[in-house]
């Protein structure tokens, strides 16, 4: 899939973050690459710096993991059987995917998300409709395990930097990244055969920072 950079337009996701460092609140912006479509949430700042590990504190993944168990117990309460819901948190923002049967199903599950302790921000992609096939979602999960596969190969880019979640084609990237990063990622995502969009949930951070993550990581300066 070859790509070619359209004008950019203002396309904000909904949901807060907690700092304006996470996202710079309308600014969002759509890149068409043949056949598919690239959506950038963020403040952008230039840098492309790569680093082998998680990026996140041991501290910060396990509390991931926390909110991610509490939002969708809190989902399982509002729509039961009735719908389809999966939260993944990256340093502390959460991101909201899947089914529910109603708007009022989907805007309370987005209270119930924002509620859950530490939680600083959500994005809620939730659709209202029938919860999706079996077959559907492993579909999905071959299109991620084909994304991780290409980010593992990519020299220039650190798989351990990105967390990947696929939602009826539409793929969506989290984690801290260098705008450089970013753009290299959604190239290898959109590539991916199945790919319909790229939505991109990043924490964008400098190069300068990136280094010093880095440097942290591994004990050196």
């Amino acid at each position: 899939m070859t790509s070619s950079i359209c004008p950019f337009s203002v396309k904000p996701l909904v949901g807060t973050w907690g700092r304006c460092a996470l996202l710079a609140a309308s600014v969002a912006s759509t890149l068409a690459l043949q056949g598919c479509e690239v959506l950038a949430i963020g403040a952008v700042a230039g840098g492309s710096a790569v680093v082998a590990v998680d990026r996140r504190t041991t501290g910060i993944q396990l509390e991931d993991k926390t909110i991610e168990i509490k939002v969708g117990q809190r989902a399982k309460e509002v729509v039961g059987d009735k719908g389809n819901v999966n939260a993944n948190a990256y340093n502390r923002a959460v991101l909201l995917t899947g089914e529910v049967p109603s708007e009022a199903a989907r805007a309370a599950i987005e209270r119930a998300a924002a509620a859950v302790e530490n939680v600083k921000g959500v994005v809620n992609e939730l659709t209202v409709g029938f919860p999706s096939a079996l077959t559907a979602r492993a579909s999905d999960g071959i299109i991620a395990g084909k994304i991780r596969a290409k980010f593992i190969e990519a020299a220039d880019l650190s798989a351990s930097a990105f967390k990947i979640t696929v939602e009826g084609g539409v793929v969506y990237l989290m984690g801290m990244v260098s705008e450089a990063e970013s753009r290299r990622a959604t190239q290898l995502a959109a590539s991916v055969s199945g790919v319909k969009k790229v939505v991109r949930v990043f924490e964008m951070i400098s190069a300068e920072e990136v280094i010093r993550l880095r440097s942290k990581a591994t004990g050196t300066r």
